[in-house]
């Protein structure tokens, strides 16, 4: 999966050279300018994207694409999520309350069972909703898809939704801020991930059979949303226990 942005600088060059010299004038140039500095911009993000997200303590893998390592550290963060010991709790609330915590452990357990559309509303329900972790699944699901600019606005939102009170965190996680010039438009971020060991996963075909009896509500221009129930908490307590 290729970037819809340029990867070399000659490419940035080329994207932005002005083709018909016999129309050149003083506009044109500075369009030029601001081309080559948005690409330029661009290409420093990528290089920030491609540095890794989880501590060096962690032990060495053979790197991935881009896409590929986002789809691993997704599916790694959903599992931590349903691990934490206030997962289920806050599920089997959010049958009745709609709160953003419970939102984010319903959403992980969409994910995990490729139900990406109602994962996704949620994820924004969450991260509407103040929790700066729903921002970084929907920040690694752009970066899946390749679709750079949406994630970059995640990874922008992430750094904000910091700073909200009553987060619920159940993976560590820590924002850096990786500018390397202060007059930058946007800045960059690194988030380290303290994901969980690849032996502690619930199963992901009895996770798709948990959600497969889940009501669905279809919303315009939204798909499919499904709803949570009372008894899923109970199914995903069952699930984690079962796994170690």
């Amino acid at each position: 999966m290729r970037p819809h942005q340029p990867r070399t600088l000659n490419e940035a060059l080329t994207r932005a050279r002005i083709v018909d010299a016999d129309t050149y004038t003083p506009a044109h140039r500075e369009a030029s300018r601001r081309r080559i500095a948005e690409q330029l911009h661009e290409m420093r993000w990528l290089q920030l994207l491609a540095e890794p997200t989880t501590p060096a303590r962690r032990p060495h893998r053979q790197p991935l694409l881009l896409h590929e390592r986002a789809a691993h550290e997704l599916r790694a963060l959903c599992q931590g999520i349903l691990h934490d010991t206030d997962a289920a709790r806050r599920i089997a609330r959010f049958d009745t309350t709609r709160d953003p915590g419970g939102a984010l452990a319903f959403a992980s357990l969409l994910l995990l069972a490729d139900r990406e559309e109602g994962a996704q509303f949620w994820l924004q329900f969450a991260a509407g909703g103040g929790q700066a972790t729903g921002a970084i699944c929907l920040y690694l699901m752009h970066l899946r898809r390749g679709e750079w600019r949406d994630a970059k606005y995640w990874a922008r939102q992430i750094e904000t939704l910091e700073r909200e009170p009553c987060q619920y965190a159940p993976v560590p996680h820590e924002v850096v801020d990786t500018t390397t010039s202060p007059a930058g438009p946007d800045g960059a971020l690194t988030v380290f991930l303290d994901l969980p060991d690849d032996a502690a996963t619930v199963p992901e075909d009895a996770v798709k059979d948990a959600v497969q009896d889940l009501d669905v509500d279809r919303i315009d221009g939204l798909g499919p949303i499904p709803q949570p129930n009372a008894h899923l908490a109970h199914q995903i307590e069952d699930l984690v226990a079962t796994d170690h």
